[in-house]
């Protein structure tokens, strides 16, 4: 076994014994088949709140990536592996397909930023499976605010109140216009903010 794989294992044991100890109040609750979106710097209690609950996540595949990626498995997500950068369209079609049955979480912002600016895959992939669009907002207790990190990446400390507020459902009409689906994405954008 290589150093990495030991070092993964070890931080993603370190971070579930973490997240079981928060508590996580939730305002809002979204239906099934939707798309769950949130920003990349305040992800780790959405993830740990729909784990285990038969959803798929979207992970780019940079090294950062791999780490959540193992985190997620561990979590019981099934894996939607790239970005808006790399196998972008493979990326929209397993997630049009996954949101036949499942919902699909994804940080629309990552995995390289800006931040908080939304990129149109969510948009364009609910317009497609005809489905929902949840945002998340979250507020943290404790935590720690990694500063330099191009996110903000927020870390909750163990025992930390964490409360997520589902913003109503958003559908969107087909759009065969790419103007329509940036002010869709653009809109949704200011919402999260």
């Amino acid at each position: 076994m290589n150093i990495r794989f030991l070092l993964n294992q070890f931080i993603i044991k370190v971070v579930d014994l973490i997240a079981g100890t928060w508590k996580i109040n939730v305002e809002g609750e979204p239906q099934n088949c939707s798309i769950i979106a949130f920003w990349h710097g305040e992800m780790l209690p959405v993830w740990k709140y729909f784990s285990k609950t038969n959803s798929a996540a979207v992970v780019s595949l940079s090294k950062d990536g791999e780490l959540l990626s193992e985190l997620l498995y561990y979590w019981q997500y099934d894996l939607i592996r790239g970005s808006s950068s790399k196998n972008g369209k493979e990326v929209l079609n397993k997630m049009v397909n996954n949101l036949s049955h499942k919902n699909v979480l994804i940080t629309p912002d990552g995995p390289r930023g800006p931040n908080r600016r939304m990129k149109v895959g969510a948009v364009v992939s609910a317009i497609r499976a005809n489905s929902k669009i949840f945002l998340v907002k979250v507020k943290f207790g404790w935590h720690i605010r990694f500063r330099k990190s191009w996110d903000k990446f927020v870390l909750p400390l163990p025992f930390s109140k964490i409360n997520l507020s589902f913003i109503r459902p958003f559908s969107f009409p087909a759009a065969d216009k790419k103007e329509l689906v940036v002010e869709y994405t653009l809109m949704l954008e200011k919402l999260m903010n």
